[in-house]
């Protein structure tokens, strides 16, 4: 699980709710044609944007927000030298029913050892990439148009709020709870977009790109095993992969 966003969001719904509650009665911050108007209104908007199937998938997708487990580099990096090295000594036969714990790397071994011609294996992994590229930016987009429609819709509820306030000016101490309600609107689009749907659209796009970094990496490393490329070699190659702050180059021989 992803502590940091769990924390993240917990921590604003308990500003949120902490402010409310020390602010006074509770029941003041309901509003039922309010919600209606935000959630309704937003999820009719979004639905614009992308598919019904991608809208309902996008929620899948945004878990990831929340349980996504990153793949460490440099384990990542010592896998794939460990295993050139057996490919190198044995051939690559011998990397059969070997333990592989990366699931994309596990793949492209096996289509190395099943036969197939390195660019062929380059398509096949290459074409996964990018469809996994495609599924999460299906989810950023999702959760960005919530993010955009939720205020939007809030403002506009606001608004309807303030037009039937200011066609009923007969009573004035009516004036102030009805600014109230109108209020309320925008306020649960920006607490919607704030707290949720943007956080959760830029996560999506930091473990997009970690895991499309490592995906490269291992596509790196199934190219070079194939190659017959010397092991000390590749892990100076994959290097590259790393942060400058990370990068363990061995020693070149004087």
């Amino acid at each position: 699980m992803d502590i940091a966003t769990l924390l993240g969001i917990l921590g604003a719904v308990i500003v949120i709710a902490g402010a409310i509650f020390l602010g006074g009665d509770v029941v003041m911050f309901i509003n039922v044609p309010s919600i209606v108007v935000v959630f309704g209104g937003t999820i009719a908007v979004t639905l614009t944007k992308v598919s019904l199937k991608h809208f309902l998938g996008s929620f899948k997708i945004g878990l990831k927000a929340f349980f996504h487990k990153a793949s460490n580099s440099e384990t990542l990096i010592e896998e794939a030298v460990e295993l050139a090295t057996v490919a190198r000594k044995e051939g690559m036969l011998a990397l059969e029913g070997k333990e592989i714990n990366h699931p994309f790397l596990a793949k492209g071994i096996s289509l190395c050892i099943d036969g197939h011609p390195p660019e062929i294996v380059q398509e096949m992994l290459s074409k996964d990439i990018n469809l996994t590229i495609e599924r999460h930016d299906i989810g950023v987009t999702m959760f960005k148009g919530v993010g955009d429609a939720a205020p939007a819709m809030g403002m506009i509820g606001t608004l309807i709020g303030l037009v039937q306030m200011l066609s009923n000016m007969d009573d004035p101490k009516s004036i102030g709870p009805a600014m109230a309600v109108a209020l309320l609107t925008t306020l649960y689009g920006a607490i919607i977009a704030t707290a949720f749907a943007l956080p959760i659209a830029e996560k999506l796009k930091h473990i997009s790109k970690a895991e499309r970094l490592n995906k490269h990496l291992v596509l790196e490393s199934i190219s070079s095993i194939q190659a017959g490329v010397n092991p000390r070699v590749l892990k100076q190659m994959l290097s590259n992969f790393l942060p400058e702050s990370k990068r363990q180059l061995e020693e070149q021989p004087a």
